[in-house]
Order: C-alpha cells, then structure tokens, then sequence
C-alpha cells in the first residue's frame, strides 16, 4: 500500500535535484580524469563554513572523476603568527619581505598549521588529502627574488622565483586516487635557502607543468572587474592577448591572479579562472553548471563554451 504522505506532489518536490545534476552531466563528461588545480586563500582560508564548503568540493570533484590538486598560501595566518612572534610584516612591490626569522613562521604556518588544517578537512570524507611542501621531492625549486622599484632591483628577503617545476611527487599521488596539497615554499639550489613563493605563481606553475584542465584561483571579489572602481561588472571570458592588454592597469592585488591565469593558459592550461571564494561552493557552480560565476580565461585560439 502507498502511503497516503507519499503523493506524486510530494515525490517531485526532488526534481530540482535531478535537473541539477542532469545540467552538470555534460561538465562531469567533459571533465572527467581531468586535473584541476585549484589555488584556495581569501576569506574562504579563515571562515570556518567556507572551509569547510571547499573542502566538500574538493572530494566531489575526486569522487566525480576529476583529479584536484589545492595550491595554498596563508598571508592571513602568516601575518598574525609574526605579530605574535614581534615581527614586523611589510610589504613592497605587493609582496612581503621575508627575513630569514619571518621565513621561519612562513614556513612553520604554511606547512605546520594552514596545509594541516585544511589536509584534516578534506580527510573527514575519507583518506584522501596528502600534504606536501615545494620543497618536498623538489616539486618547486625558486632562486632569489628581486622586485623593481623606480628602476631599481631591491632585496626583499627570502622571497622566491619559480625557476623549476617537478610534479613527480604530486603525479604519483594522483595516480593513486589522493588529493595532493601544496605549501607555497620552495628550496633554492643556488643556495639551499628555503624561499617563500607566491601561492597563486606557484598554483599557475604546478597547473601548466601538470598539463591541467583549469586553474582555478579563489579570491575575494566576483571576478575581474571591467572598469574597477567605476564599475562592478565582471568580465565573464576574455581571452589571453585581451588580458594582457589589462595587466598593467590591475591592482597590486589582482595582478599575480591575473598573470598567473595568463602564463597557465599560454603553457597549454584549456582554462584559468578567478572565482569568489566568498560563495559556498563557488567551485561547483563554476564548474559544473551552465552559467559559471567569476572570470574564465582561454587561449587567443579557443573558441566554444563560454562557462
């Protein structure tokens, strides 16, 4: 007998479930045994639901089919550990300066506390996330960084370029179905100095060496506004000579998202995309829905799709 609660109104009350996941079917074939490299940091790195948002999207995407690896960096952390340890944090060229005491907390939080928080996160749905460091198996090796400053180079410290990639280490885990996340320090073999490396460079990087699908880089604001600050429109899809034309004009900010999507989608990356990191599950509806939400850039030659 059926039960009288259990009417054809009351069944279809799902049906929205089922129209979202048929709308995301064609984006799970698409991007099936696709990598995805995904740089996390914003306001989704210090609250507590979007933490623990991202990690939910994260192990979906693995248990879809895709193959996640999450860059991190931690400037949030990393600012209140050297205020408490009495060191001074400043910044020049958009980056921070890096003494060999503040490298210490750098790498102490990065490696010691935001990888691990966000490793025990995604470990909650299974033993899936695998911690590791640029410096592990050499994953990322740097040499020194110096900015300029009205036409000067400067020292800023243990602040790293990216001069090698080897994604060995993350392939093999790959391989054998875990979620790699990386700690955005590198080891130099000019000096066997350990280097504190942007995080969304470091993300752009691992993407192009690893031949990946997308770089998705969550950030603070929609996307990548038009005409900032006279506008908040974002721009959808633009495309990598469209981009450059741009980058001169970003925020200090913005800028390193940006040239990091550019370098990714010019090293054989299909997409690079800037998300807000603000909105629960930003990642899947980017993903894995037909409208998408922030800014998508491709390759001059792409055409097609536009989510």
């Amino acid at each position: 007998m059926t039960d009288a609660a259990d009417t054809p109104t009351r069944r279809h009350t799902a049906l929205p479930k089922a129209q979202t996941l048929i709308e995301a079917l064609p984006w799970l074939t698409r991007h099936h045994g696709k990598t995805v490299v995904i740089k996390f940091g914003g306001n989704a790195m210090i609250d507590d639901e979007l933490k623990a948002a991202f990690a939910q999207d994260v192990v979906f995407l693995r248990q879809a089919g895709l193959k996640p690896v999450v860059v991190h960096g931690g400037g949030p952390q990393i600012s209140a550990a050297l205020d408490q340890a009495g060191l001074v944090s400043e910044f020049k060229a958009g980056l921070r300066v890096t003494t060999p005491e503040a490298m210490d907390v750098v790498r102490m939080v990065l490696a010691g506390q935001v990888q691990r928080e966000l490793v025990g996160l995604l470990n909650q749905h299974g033993p899936l996330a695998v911690g590791l460091t640029g410096e592990d198996a050499r994953t990322i090796t740097a040499t020194k960084h110096r900015p300029t400053i009205e036409g000067e180079r400067i020292d800023i410290g243990r602040v790293g370029e990216i001069t090698a990639i080897d994604t060995g280490a993350i392939q093999a885990l790959l391989n054998d179905g875990r979620i790699p996340v990386v700690s955005s320090i590198a080891r130099s073999q000019d000096d066997d100095h350990v280097y504190n490396v942007n995080a969304d460079t470091a993300a752009a990087a691992l993407a192009a060496a690893l031949g990946a699908e997308t770089l998705m880089v969550l950030t603070d604001v929609e996307g990548l506004y038009e005409d900032w600050p006279h506008s908040d429109e974002v721009i959808s899809r633009l495309t990598a000579s469209q981009l450059e034309k741009l980058l001169p004009e970003l925020s200090s900010g913005m800028a390193p998202k940006m040239e990091g999507c550019l370098h990714a989608v010019r090293n054989g990356v299909t997409t690079a995309r800037v998300i807000d990191g603000r909105v629960q599950h930003s990642i899947l509806l980017e993903i894995f829905t037909d409208e998408g939400i922030g800014t998508m850039v491709v390759p001059d030659a792409t055409t097609g799709e536009t989510t």
